[in-house]
This record gives structure tokens, sequence and C-alpha cells, in this order.
């Protein structure tokens, strides 16, 4: 049998734990050596404080990433939180204001430069999940009082260059990422033996139909509208043509695909392995496709000066192009057909798990 994989924990999640320490030492004095923070899912996780020591105008502490057996750029790394009291001649030029925190990014940590991404062009490269956890952390220790909190990553700016970053307009350092905290092995054959495993549950179950989804927050998005047993769930992440083909493999009659806009309009321009490091969505060949497909004049200059694919799926929206997203779906589930040779059903889902398109 083979080895299970390690799960591990995101940037985003070391970020707050590391917040949640050097706050404990700021307010309450204690030099914690673990600390316990909430995740999203109302779970609890406790990690090894490296460093907890206060220094001449704040407090820091750091914890090192365990990304478990996923093959991270940033695993090992030392994730910091330096902390001060708010005041007003001490905000830094790039910050964010989260209620009673005012979080900013220091060294090694990216500034975002181009629109398109989920920070804001000029604010530290910390996604929205991160800065939920850092602020639930935090106010686990103080409510009552502002507190600055400066993430920063050691070397994390040689770290970012073995990342996309630089091209996505994410300059100086890494990004502060994650949607649940937990990092999940993306070994090749971990996944693809996994993708096949819920396939076999599936069919011994009975199912004439199969989910696949590229992430938890599609899966969830589509669970309310198919109203399918939790045997019927198979999580792809980024292996579109391989569970297509498992899927038809299986006998499968249907099979429900589900997925946000970048990773549609991947399988619109028919890309069977859609990571970025594996399948990168040029932009050229998706401005392309979105004119074909009936984007012109204004709109098609916007979408093809996009920085990323969010970014050109705002634009559509803005102009209320509505009918293009759903041609794309529907390129998508041409994709899905040629594949599996079995009837495709697309939905496109949002980031707040909200099902936006389906064909």
């Amino acid at each position: 049998m083979a080895k299970r994989l390690r799960s591990g924990y995101t940037t985003g999640a070391c970020a707050a734990a590391a917040a949640k320490a050097a706050v404990g030492l700021l307010l309450q004095g204690k030099h914690a050596t673990r600390v316990e923070i909430p995740f999203p899912d109302g779970t609890r996780h406790s990690f090894a404080v490296h460093q907890c020591l206060k220094r001449e105008g704040n407090c820091f502490a750091s914890i090192i990433k365990d990304a478990g057996d996923d093959p991270d750029v940033t695993n090992g790394a030392e994730i910091c939180a330096s902390v001060h009291l708010f005041s007003e001649e001490a905000v830094p030029e790039y910050h964010v204001i989260l209620d009673n925190v005012i979080l900013g990014g220091g060294e090694g940590v990216g500034i975002v430069t181009k629109p398109g991404l989920a920070a804001k062009v000029g604010e530290p490269a910390i996604n929205p999940v991160p800065r939920e956890m850092i602020t639930q952390a935090v106010q686990e220790v103080e409510q009552s009082k502002s507190v600055f909190i400066q993430i920063s990553v050691t070397n994390g700016e040689e770290l970012a260059t073995r990342t996309l970053n630089k091209r996505l307009g994410i300059v100086g350092g890494l990004s502060i990422l994650g949607t649940t905290g937990i990092v999940r092995p993306v070994s090749a054959d971990a996944w693809t033996a996994t993708i096949s495993a819920s396939m076999d549950v599936a069919k011994e179950a009975g199912l004439t139909e199969v989910v696949i989804s590229t992430g938890r927050t599609s899966e969830r998005g589509v669970q309310e509208q198919l109203h399918l047993p939790e045997e019927a769930y198979a999580m792809m992440g980024d292996y579109l043509s391989f569970s297509l083909q498992e899927a038809a493999k299986h006998g499968f009659a249907t099979i429900h695909l589900a997925g946000m806009w970048a990773k549609i309009t991947k399988a619109a321009l028919k890309m069977p392995q859609t990571h970025v490091r594996n399948g990168a969505l040029e932009m050229d060949d998706a401005a392309a496709l979105l004119a074909e497909l009936g984007a012109a004049g204004d709109l098609l200059q916007k979408i093809k000066q996009s920085n990323t694919a969010r970014e050109m799926y705002e634009h559509l929206l803005q102009a209320e192009r509505e009918d293009i997203v759903e041609k794309v779906c529907l390129r998508a589930r041409a994709y899905g057909e040629e594949v599996s040779g079995v009837r495709v059903k697309v939905y496109l889902v949002d980031s707040s798990k909200r099902l936006v398109a389906r064909v």
C-alpha cells in the first residue's frame, strides 16, 4: 500500500499563528512556545512557536512553515509577525485596516502592483482568508485595543523568484495564501489515485453521475444545487483530462464539472492539465477566445490589458456580457464531452461559493 501523504499548513495559517503569539507577548507578556488558532472550517490547530521575543518598539514571533508532503517552495520558511499598539504616526505606506487590526506587509511579503488579484493594487499580497484568520486569531487575545501587525517572510524575496509572482505583478516577495489553512499534497500519483478511488466509491454506491470539481470552493458551490449524495463528489484538482477519462471509464452517464472562472476558461481552451505550473493560462489565448465569442471594442482592449483571468471576468461582468461567460462555459462543456464521450454539465462558481452560470 502506498504511503499516505501528509498534509501541512498554509502561509496564511502560519502568519495567523505568529500574529497571535506576538500579540500575546505584547498585551499579556506571555512568551508562547505553542499557540492554537481557529481555522475557517471551525476546527482548531496548534503550532510550535519558533521565536517569541520583545524587541525595541515591538514584539516579534515566528512560525516555521510545515507544508507536509507538498512540494511547496515555502516549506520550511520562517513566517514572522511583529506587532505594536496602533498609533496614527506609525501607519506604514502599504497596509489594510481590518476591524481593530491594521495589517501590513514587511520584508519578504510582496506588494500588489497590478489589478485582477485577490488583494488590491497597493496592498500587501495577503489574501482574504489569511486576513480573516489573522484577525480572528488576534481577537482571541484582545478585542479592545487596536494593534498594528506586520507580516514578513525570512528570505521571502528570494523565494518569490521561484514563483509566478513577478509576472502577476506582485513585487518584493511572496504572497500570503490559503483558503482553508491546510496544504494538501499535490503529488500527481496521489491525486490521480484519489480521483480513481473516489469514483470507485461512487460506482459502488450505485450512482450514475459524478461531480468533479477543481477545488473546495467550486464543490461547495454546486452541492446545494445538485442534491447528490456525498459519494458523488470527486475532487479532481487540476487533473481535468484524467478525471474526464476516468469518469467515462467508470461508466457514469453524466459528469458535472464545477470550477471557478480561470479553470473553466482553461477547459474552454482545451488545456488537459489546469495547474499554472503545467498549463499556464496564456492571456493572449484567453483574449483571443473571448474576442471569438463576441468581445470587441473597449471591452476587448480592457481584456487584452488584463493581468489575470479573474480581471478579464470582472470586465465581462461590468460590461454586462454574461452571454460571453455562458459561451465560455459551453466551450468547456464541449471539451469535456470531446474528452470523455459522456454528457457533461458545467457549473461556474465564484469565490463566494455562489453558482453564477450553468450549461
